[in-house]
């Protein structure tokens, strides 16, 4: 490469960095921190986007999306945000110069941080957009005014009980889920339902788990080949192989924290495999590589993936629904009252083709703990079994509700 090159190289490298800046990275301090890409698709043609960025801990890095929606006659609305870097702002204004201003901007959630962090500033992008957020929002370690957190004072206000006073009812409907006790704060989730493209959004109550990775983490292959690897003097080998590999593995940690295919070596192993790293740069943290999966691993990820099937997301199901599952099935059989065809949650997989019958037998699982309603493996679900319980014990939480 000649000198021009570099430069052209240097510039353009630059200039990417620009784009994909998120200044405000250390209030969540999730990679990629200060750099997020944005990938924008068009789920239906002028009505329906997505925005997917991604976000994660060690390089188990999962999608986390904001949908936008187009009104009539004209405008946006937009569910649940994510960073407005300049990429994504530059995106969003792309569609206003077609479709017209963002209108309405939906915090959705009362508990996810990761997705409320981004509403204030996102909110300050667009500065006549209207801002409604969950009920019953808290803050933690003090519950400070919402204006405290980066929101604007003059335009924010809380979603109404009836979904039909909102100044956007004759074309959307809403349920609002809890709020559910959880100790330190509610827990509130949104689901929204768009009628002409029969399009429902849900924050963090559903998920369907893909067999290959993520259109968002193929934009920045490195985690994905990060947990392809055996062992820490593996290469780094970039195949469509072990971008499949190492994404069923990321999966498995963002759903389960400790899967039951993953022995954890000891610190000394660690410590030792990291000196006959492959790579020891501070991008693959130094040759620290805690990990050792069993053979029988892939077990545990056919059994999560199921074909593609929606389920409910397992730490919500043991850390949050189980303090009101009366709550949640009724909840859940309201929106089944709409007639959707398609549902766009905020992580993994989306859009997922089902319907309201699909979407209620996800959610049986809450009342009707079977085996066959309950698929997943139980030696999957121990730590978060666990956590449950030390959670009770230690009172953060209120103890599980008997009320099936």
């Amino acid at each position: 490469m000649d000198g021009q090159q570099k430069s052209s190289s240097a510039f353009q490298e630059n200039r990417d960095r620009q784009e994909y800046r998120w200044p405000f990275w250390p209030v969540v301090p999730l990679y990629p921190y200060g750099q997020r890409r944005t990938l924008r698709q068009e789920v239906i043609k002028d009505a329906v986007w997505t925005f997917d960025q991604i976000q994660g801990i060690f390089y188990v890095v999962v999608p986390i999306r904001m949908t936008v929606i187009k009104l009539k006659p004209s405008g946006l609305l937009v569910y649940s945000p994510v960073a407005p870097t300049p990429e994504c702002v530059r995106l969003m204004r792309e569609l206003e110069a077609e479709h017209g201003p963002v209108r309405y901007i939906l915090m959705t959630t009362t508990t996810g941080i990761e997705h409320k962090v981004f509403v204030g500033p996102f909110a300050r992008c667009f500065p006549k957009a209207q801002v409604f957020v969950a009920p019953f929002q808290w803050s933690y370690p003090l519950n400070l005014p919402l204006s405290w957190l980066g929101l604007p004072g003059d335009r924010t206000q809380r979603l109404p009980e009836n979904p039909n006073e909102a100044p956007f009812a004759d074309q959307f409907d809403y349920r609002i889920l809890g709020p559910i006790r959880l100790g330190l704060g509610p827990f509130v989730e949104v689901a929204l339902f768009h009628r002409d493209t029969r399009t429902l959004c849900l924050t963090d109550a559903l998920i369907a788990v893909p067999q290959e990775p993520p259109a968002a983490l193929q934009l920045d292959p490195y985690p994905l080949l990060f947990h392809s690897r055996d062992r820490a003097s593996d290469p780094f080998t970039d195949t469509p192989e072990n971008r499949r590999l190492g994404w069923q593995r990321i999966a498995l940690f963002a759903v389960y924290f400790r899967p039951s295919g993953l022995d954890v070596p000891s610190l000394k192993e660690v410590i030792q495999s990291a000196l006959k790293a492959s790579d020891r740069r501070r991008r693959a943290y130094f040759g620290l590589f805690p990990f050792r999966w069993k053979p029988d691993w892939q077990k545990s990820f056919n059994v999560l993936h199921g074909g593609g099937r929606p389920l409910v997301a397992p730490v919500l199901r043991t850390l949050i629904f189980t303090r009101g599952p009366k709550a949640v099935q009724h909840w859940a059989e309201q929106v089944a009252q709409w007639q959707f065809e398609r549902v766009i949650p905020c992580h993994l997989e989306a859009p997922l083709a089902m319907g309201p019958e699909e979407f209620r037998q996800a959610f049986a699982v809450l009342t009707e703990p079977t085996a066959e309603r309950s698929p997943l493996l139980a030696e999957d679900l121990a730590l978060l079994e666990e956590l449950d319980a030390g959670l009770v014990k230690r009172r953060i939480t209120p103890p599980r509700s008997r009320d099936r």
